[in-house]
């Protein structure tokens, strides 16, 4: 605790992965959110470059300006020892002393994709000692993996699309092919927001869009394309100590000249309408939202997620399970579990709640 007595909540965001500036974003809207009775907040930006600085906690300098997307850049230099001891983030200023910054409570790690959403950065809070927001080591690890979540999702009785996986130095055999048909979204295997994805509609476009991808991982997928409508549903731990709940399903809909929900349909261009919750019948919106639920346990899923649906005319299939789904103000997740009831302000009492008393590992 502060000195205050408020909680003190390290906000991570930015960060070495293609998605930083959905990061800032997202973590704008956290901070905006948190009520300041409550917390006491420590924003810390992580640059392209991997150096951890202290921010502004003004999330007004973290937002879309111009058409110019946000971006950690200066600050204070701060670290992280993974030592259970130290009790917090250590200073570390040329000219100046080291000197500990008084301890943190809870991390609410507002990363997204490669170490921050991969299990990397929660490992270094497992040792740290920390309590964090999210999934751990192995959810975090595998979700972010889409050839490995395929398989336990599988492996769980959960319906997925078909797909095939080029690690590096191969390519797409001819059999696979035949069996994916076209189109194909080939995408980066370990990545999120839409980074580094092609819509492929003629194979002679693939060498471009697996290298592409490759820009990002050098583990690619291919997945054959799924003709169905595009749900999300939001899961998170139950406060009391109950089984995952699931929200309301939400529906995306493109308009205004995009194909598929790309990047920029995403976050620059306003491509997209949203129903919330999605217009299904009450059958199909329960179905999806058990669904959600086993696909968040069978990946080891904790404090929250995003479970992404195609609906199809012979029923869902699970497409991508996100640990630390958006929290910009487009985003559907605190948006669907508005329309079920929760705002997002007890939406973020409810997951530092669970992430402050969930069970640590011990030695």
């Amino acid at each position: 605790m502060s000195e205050s007595g408020r909680v003190r909540v390290a906000v991570v965001f930015g960060g070495r992965s293609g998605e930083h500036a959905v990061s800032c974003l997202s973590a704008a809207s956290v901070m905006r959110h948190l009520d300041p009775r409550r917390y006491d907040v420590v924003p810390v930006g992580i640059s392209r470059a991997g150096r951890w600085v202290l921010q502004s906690g003004d999330p007004a300098r973290l937002a879309v300006s111009d058409g110019a997307l946000p971006e950690v850049t200066g600050g204070a230099g701060v670290v992280l020892p993974p030592d259970p001891t130290a009790g917090g983030l250590v200073v570390i200023e040329p000219g100046e002393a080291t000197r500990l910054l008084s301890g943190v409570d809870v991390v609410f790690p507002v990363l997204h994709g490669a170490y921050g959403e991969d299990g990397t950065i929660q490992g270094l809070l497992e040792m740290a000692g920390i309590p964090y927001v999210g999934a751990g080591v192995l959810g975090s690890a595998v979700a972010m993996d889409k050839e490995y979540a395929k398989k336990l999702l599988a492996a769980a009785g959960l319906p997925v699309g078909d797909y095939e996986v080029l690690r590096a130095g191969t390519c797409l055999s001819d059999d696979a092919r035949a069996r994916l048909g076209l189109p194909v979204f080939v995408k980066p295997a370990r990545a999120g927001s839409s980074v580094g994805i092609s819509r492929v509609t003629d194979w002679t476009g693939l060498e471009s869009a697996v290298a592409l991808a490759r820009e990002t991982d050098d583990k690619v997928i291919v997945e054959a394309a799924i003709t169905g409508r595009e749900v999300e549903c939001g899961v998170i731990d139950d406060v009391d100590g109950g089984p995952p709940i699931a929200s309301l399903p939400a529906e995306i809909r493109l308009v205004r000249g995009h194909d598929w929900y790309d990047f920029d349909a995403k976050y620059l261009d306003d491509a997209c309408e949203f129903d919330i919750p999605a217009r299904l019948p009450e059958a199909d919106i329960e179905q999806i939202r058990s669904m959600a639920v086993r696909a968040f346990t069978a990946l080891d899923g904790a404090g929250l997620a995003r479970i992404d649906f195609f609906v199809t005319d012979a029923g869902p299939v699970l497409n991508e399970v996100n640990t630390m789904p958006g929290f910009t103000d487009i985003s559907m997740f605190p948006r669907a579990w508005q329309a079920s009831g929760i705002e997002i302000g007890e939406l973020l009492d409810r997951l530092l709640g669970v992430a402050l008393r969930r069970p640590r590992r011990h030695g």
